[in-house]
């Protein structure tokens, strides 16, 4: 049985309340009228196994959520492994108690929840595998292309993968993109009206094309630069150049981003580089597999 020490953080304990308040939406959305297949099983006492299927290993992610979905229903949840170990198929990762109807109430919802959640810590995590086996010294990210009313669980799929979620929506960070720089007229004036409203506490990141424009928003006082697109020897030959030019000058982080898929990952993950994001981790990700079965009494 999976236990936790209560005076350990836990991933789960960075949630806000208002997440809560989805469990009732999803569950809506799932069951907006009648429940006839409901009134088949009735409210008969069962117990049932939840399974981690598919055909390769997997990370187990998103058991707040499930607890939550379920808890809701009136059932019980009893995980037999921690959120963010990997699991070989086919394996009984938790079993769910509660009236039989409950039980297939919340089963999709928390079927296709748990799915995704962990098919985007499982990809995260191959890809930190990747880049520590690469000797990359800085952080892999997600971005903030992800799912509208779903980024919370997508978020924290990428945190228990073991990457960084980057910022999480436009309030958290400011990234000032090319449509905001051709929209201001230069890099320099956008950094300069931004750090008029955005004060001292928000990093401001400036996505580039080329070292000329990293030159300028360093120069204008860019936290971060994003050298966009830029790929190959081109790449570590600019991060390299843009460090010892500006060393001792300006303190800035280089991140990289742009095409980034697994299959070129260690070709992208160099040193020069602080950051390394990209929407891979979380955008097409292979679903894992689960099914819930409840057990014929004994």
């Amino acid at each position: 049985m999976a236990t936790s020490d209560a005076s350990v953080p836990q991933l789960a304990h960075i949630l806000p309340p208002s997440w809560e308040t989805q469990v009732i939406a999803w569950l809506d959305e799932d069951t907006p009228s009648f429940d006839y297949g409901g009134y088949v099983v009735g409210e008969v006492e069962r117990e049932a196994f939840l399974l981690g299927k598919g055909k390769t290993p997997a990370v187990l992610a998103g058991v707040p959520f499930v607890d939550k979905i379920f808890s809701h229903l009136g059932c019980t949840v009893e995980w037999h492994m921690k959120e963010g170990e990997l699991f070989e198929p086919v394996k009984k990762v938790a079993t769910v108690r509660g009236p039989a109807r409950r039980l297939l109430l919340g089963e999709r919802v928390a079927l296709n929840l748990l799915a995704r959640c962990s098919g985007i810590a499982t990809k995260s995590r191959r890809f930190k595998d990747i880049a520590d086996a690469n000797g990359f010294k800085g952080v892999i990210a997600g971005t903030r292309k992800t799912t509208p009313g779903f980024r919370v669980v997508e978020k924290y799929g990428m945190l228990v993968g073991g990457i960084d979620a980057h910022r999480h929506d436009l309030s958290s960070m400011v990234m000032l993109k090319d449509n905001h720089v051709w929209s201001t007229g230069s890099i320099t004036k956008a950094i300069t009206l931004t750090r008029q409203v955005s004060g001292f506490s928000l990093r401001i990141e400036v996505e580039v094309q080329n070292e000329a424009e990293a030159d300028e928003a360093i120069e204008a006082g860019a936290d971060i630069v994003m050298l966009d697109n830029i790929e190959g020897s081109e790449l570590l030959d600019v991060a390299a150049r843009l460090k010892k030019r500006w060393v001792g000058r300006r303190h800035f982080l280089l991140e990289t981003s742009g095409g980034i898929e697994e299959h070129n990952l260690a070709q992208r993950a160099v040193n020069p580089l602080d950051i390394l994001s990209t929407s891979a981790v979380h955008q097409g990700v292979p679903h894992i597999d689960f099914s819930l079965k409840i057990q014929i009494p004994k």
